[in-house]
């Protein structure tokens, strides 16, 4: 990869001409730091992209590339499937298993390593520079390590700094540019994977098709995703319950009769969603993807999330690397904030309702998935991306009555169990 040698604008100095300021820098080689860094190079801005691993690296995720994060991508990108899917298996805890099937297809499969440095090769295209294996501790916007009320300084782990007239990070549900922002979450998920070889009899007897099984804990699921010679299976439940998450995934691996071949990769991570009133934006640093907390709270899909909030960070920073003041660049951090509220807020409210319908009543669910055929159509009509969760709600009346119905009753069951939340 890069280091220093793409072209672009080339930022300003100071006087003594010992610092050069970057128009944007932004920390996280994902999908959503990629989009970032190639929106705000398309722009005209000089950008700086860090990232702490070199690539390409591993990422525990399912790679699911639904609608949404198709319509994403860079125009003319060429996204790596391993497989496309036409078929989904439900099943309640391993139970009531039916196929649905599709002429078209649902969603395509990728491996997030060769997917992730595709995109940030894209960037690089687009103008900006990269640096990989440069991890960055923190961001300064006051002190001695600032040296005008213009710049930004990120601080990276050998002590130097790279200045900058605006910043997005992008770096993950661990984020030290969120701490930097105060990004609040208010809920907390466990993701468990593997990533399984299989012998070529085992994976043709995947191609095309996905298990998605709703588990015994509330609001878990997992999940079986082909990628050719070998399969991802996860598991995804509330944090706090690590013990038991464990013990659904070795079930799940059991039951489909992959407990008989050992893992490449066994992983975990925490997946994080932003509070309604947590905060995007800090002076001149932005936050998106994962680092902001963005992703939808049912199914935990992020990459989709990632990768618009990135493209909608990069065209902002953009523009408060030229404010003149702090007015100014603050006019347009909020700016921002508006444009992932008004879109992908209203996706995460609609998902938050789901979530909590399905962590009631998963049996209704399931039942719907396998029996009820709008019920498929709509997830269907999701996955391609010709609709969304909240677009659904928003038009047709059905949708809408019955999902404020289940909303009463949960929360009348909670007020019956006396529970506070």
């Amino acid at each position: 990869m890069s280091s220093d040698n793409a072209a672009g604008p080339a930022g300003r100095e100071h006087a003594d001409g010992t610092d050069r300021v970057w128009d944007v820098v932004v920390v996280g080689g994902g999908p959503a730091g990629s989009s970032a860094a190639r929106a705000a190079a398309e722009a005209g801005r000089s950008v700086l992209l860090l990232e702490k691993a070199t690539l390409p690296r591993y990422k525990t995720c399912a790679g699911g590339i639904i609608g949404p994060s198709r319509d994403a991508l860079p125009p003319g990108f060429d996204l790596p499937l391993r497989d496309r899917v036409h078929a989904v298996t439900f099943s309640l805890n391993g139970r009531l298993a039916r196929t649905r099937r599709s002429k078209r297809m649902l969603f395509g499969l990728v491996s997030r390593p060769e997917f992730d440095q595709r995109l940030v090769e894209a960037a690089a295209r687009a103008g900006a520079t990269v640096r990989t294996g440069t991890a960055v501790t923190r961001v300064d916007q006051h002190g001695p390590t600032v040296p005008d009320r213009r710049t930004v300084a990120v601080v990276l782990a050998d002590g130097s700094r790279v200045l900058a007239n605006a910043v997005v990070g992008a770096d993950g549900s661990a984020s030290r540019i969120a701490a930097h922002v105060g990004v609040r979450v208010e809920q907390v998920d466990l993701g468990l994977e593997s990533e399984i070889p299989v012998p070529a009899e085992v994976g043709r007897r995947w191609a095309g098709r996905v298990l998605i099984d709703w588990g015994p804990l509330p609001g878990s699921y997992g999940w079986v995703f082909p990628k050719g010679d070998a399969l991802t299976v996860g598991v995804i439940s509330a944090r706090g319950q690590g013990a038991a998450t464990k013990r659904y995934l070795e079930s799940l691996t059991t039951r489909l009769g992959l407990a008989e071949f050992t893992p490449d990769i066994s992983s975990g991570h925490l997946t994080r969603c932003r509070a309604d009133d947590s905060p995007l934006t800090r002076g001149r640093v932005l936050v998106c993807g994962d680092a902001a907390g963005l992703l939808e709270p049912w199914t935990r899909e992020g990459i989709s999330f990632a990768l618009r909030s990135g493209r909608l960070a990069g065209q902002w920073a953009a523009r408060v690397a030229v404010a003149v003041d702090a007015v100014d660049a603050r006019r347009q951090a909020l700016n921002y904030t508006f444009a992932i509220k008004s879109g992908l807020g209203v996706e995460m409210s609609v998902g938050r309702r789901m979530l909590d319908v399905f962590s009631h009543r998963p049996r209704l669910l399931h039942a719907a998935m396998i029996g009820f055929r709008p019920a498929w159509t709509t997830f269907a009509q999701v996955t391609r991306g010709s609709t969304t969760l909240a677009g659904v709600v928003r038009t047709h009346p059905l949708a809408r009555r019955t999902l404020t119905a289940l909303d009463r009753d949960g929360e009348r069951e909670q007020a019956g169990r006396g529970d506070p939340h």
